[in-house]
């Protein structure tokens, strides 16, 4: 693709004026999956859910993903989106794990045992409440029930405020080699507000543990549009998560969605939260320092040291994007388990009830515990396809994709590629007749761009957090 258009003057910039971001501040998916979580369906009589795992586990099947979901928090963040069990009754987590079990053995009999897990990964929730001696416990259950890649990559969400010297020790002993640490800002008026209370001196200890425990990529996840923040306050977190060194670093846009998780109102009646050009301005900040520190922008809300796997993945073209953000890792199954945890192949989604005792109910009878789940179209497929490439490559080259996919995509699509034109007069992507880019000024709204090619959005759904 050779897009030779030059924007205007006055759109060089990388910053956009108040009126864009009024415009273009609406709700709309992260893109983690096409179609969205939110498309998800519960009528599943009408899918054939069995026949779809028998298709995944072929005899050609490739690699596995896992992602191990647990929900256990010693206290609410008041900013936060996860789906969470908020206890400090540390048995919880050796009853979870029995339960655990249940839905590894009633997967792993449908899984083909040729098949070698690539990736594993603890979310959350905080995968460090387990104590030490329950997660040996699940290191020893999952070579159990699967085989393990010898160069399986294998990362672990940990709160610094809950960590010991004794987890990571356990972690690195069940084969762990990748860390992310949940930090959020370093700001202590910030961070009393979102009721978290995580001194530098914890992220510094946290560190200092896994470095010597001989952990190689620690990833930082930092969130901007928090209530109190500012851009210079925003400012200083960069600064003292520099001083860390960390190998990636993960900037999320806050996201506001007080209809599902009530306690975020507090930060509305406190009349808290910074509006949506203060939020463009600490992201704006954030990437000039990042980016002068050497960090690659990786896209959306990810970057990463140039030698670290996923930018050598998006200088290859091959980064990919699932449910725990961008991966190096595309091709493979993902198997979820735990409450909430979403599972995806070539052809489906599904989700785990996300009530633990729905989920605990189901396992315990026998039965996979799935909520919702979606058998995708062909037409589902494409648009996975365009939406990845945009969301990962930044660009649709319309001669590979067609080639790709085995349709001409500008008749298929010209109803969406003529849909950009506003877009393209606002400066946030180029386009001829080869493709689209989208443009320094478009990448914080690369999921504006991506909804144009989503069938299933639609404009005041008021099920997604706002893009800016």
């Amino acid at each position: 693709m050779n897009l030779t258009t030059e924007l205007p003057v006055a759109y060089q910039a990388t910053g956009l004026d108040i009126d864009l971001i009024q415009k273009y501040s609406i709700a709309g998916p992260r893109y983690t999956s096409y179609p969205p979580a939110t498309q998800f369906r519960t009528d599943l009589n009408n899918l054939n859910l069995d026949e779809e795992l028998r298709t995944d586990n072929g005899p050609n099947a490739g690699p596995i993903s896992l992602y191990f979901h647990l929900p256990f928090c010693e206290s609410l963040c008041w900013y936060c989106g996860c789906n969470t069990v908020i206890t400090t009754h540390k048995e919880e987590a050796s009853i979870y794990l029995d339960d655990i079990e249940k839905e590894m053995a009633l997967v792993a009999c449908k899984v083909n045992p040729s098949r070698k897990v690539t990736q594993i990964h603890f979310g959350g929730g905080t995968p460090t409440f387990l104590p030490p001696k329950e997660l040996l416990r699940l290191g020893v259950l999952i070579r159990k029930y699967f085989t393990l890649s010898e160069l399986v990559e294998f990362g672990v969400e940990i709160d610094p405020r809950r960590l010991t010297e004794e987890h990571v020790h356990a972690l690195k002993q069940i084969g762990a080699n990748r860390a992310s640490l949940g930090i959020q800002d370093t700001n202590p008026d910030v961070q009393l507000a979102i009721h978290r209370w995580q001194p530098m001196n914890t992220n510094e200890q946290a560190f200092s543990w896994l470095r010597a425990a001989g952990f190689k990529s620690i990833n930082v996840d930092l969130i901007f549009g928090l209530p109190l923040q500012t851009r210079d306050t925003f400012a200083q977190t960069i600064n003292d998560i520099l001083t860390l060194n960390p190998e990636r670093l993960s900037i999320f846009s806050y996201a506001h969605v007080p209809w599902l998780k009530p306690a975020q109102l507090i930060f509305v009646t406190r009349n808290q939260l910074p509006s949506a050009s203060d939020k463009l301005a600490m992201f704006s900040v954030a990437h000039k320092k990042l980016t002068q520190a050497g960090y690659i922008d990786i896209g959306l809300d990810h970057f990463a040291k140039p030698g670290d796997e996923l930018a050598l993945a998006q200088k290859k073209g091959t980064l990919h994007r699932n449910f725990q953000g961008y991966s190096t890792e595309a091709g493979a199954s993902l198997y979820g388990f735990g409450v909430s945890s979403i599972s995806s192949t070539e052809n489906s989604y599904r989700q785990n009830f996300k009530d633990i005792d729905q989920w605990r109910s189901a396992v315990r009878s026998g039965k996979l515990p799935t909520e919702k789940a979606l058998i995708l179209t062909d037409d589902d497929k494409r648009r996975r396809t365009l939406i990845m490439r945009l969301m990962c490559d930044r660009k649709l080259n319309y001669a590979a994709l067609s080639k790709e996919l085995g349709i001409d995509v500008t008749q298929l699509y010209a109803k969406e590629i003529g849909g950009l034109k506003d877009l393209k007069e606002d400066g946030l992507l180029l386009s001829d007749i080869h493709g689209i880019e989208i443009t320094p000024r478009g990448v914080p709204l690369m999921r504006v761009v991506a909804m144009r090619f989503d069938a299933t959005w639609v404009e005041g759904a008021n099920k997604h957090s706002k893009t800016v």
